[in-house]
């Protein structure tokens, strides 16, 4: 049973983790700042470390992770592109991607709130997805 809830953490961490990098991927081309891209580049390469970290200690578990849904996917890059559509500024963008971490920190909080005191590693992973979350956040604002 407990380690049914690890796995169900860690897929949440996983999933979380693969739609800030789908969400980067779909508006990446469009930022137009140089300082911007660098920024997204960075998130990129934390949520890359993490999806990583979380492949590996599902893999412990004998799991493997469960990837978003190719229909999410698609969701998310119409969305991006409807969005940016009649705009494409860079604030649009920020926005766009402080909604999206603002998503992921509910989701993990809840995550958290619902497979807490559970193994160790999980939870530090999880603490570790909300501080890059929250940063990447702070690191927006300057775009917005």
């Amino acid at each position: 049973m407990k380690e049914n809830k690890n796995i169900e953490f860690l897929n949440t961490i996983y999933q979380i983790t693969e739609m800030g990098v789908i969400g980067i991927d779909d508006v990446f081309s469009k930022v137009s700042k140089a300082d911007f891209r660098e920024f997204l580049e960075e998130q990129k390469k934390e949520y890359n470390t993490i999806l990583e970290e979380s492949e590996k200690v599902l893999s412990s578990y004998g799991a493997k992770e469960k990837e978003l849904g190719k229909m999410v996917k698609m969701n998310s890059k119409m969305m991006a592109d409807m969005k940016l559509l009649t705009n494409k500024d860079d604030k649009v963008i920020a926005k766009m991607m402080v909604e999206g971490s603002t998503k992921g920190i509910i989701k993990i909080k809840e995550a958290m709130n619902t497979y807490n005191d559970e193994d160790g590693e999980v939870t530090k992973l999880g603490e570790k997805l909300l501080k890059t979350l929250e940063n990447n956040i702070e690191g927006l604002k300057i775009y917005l």
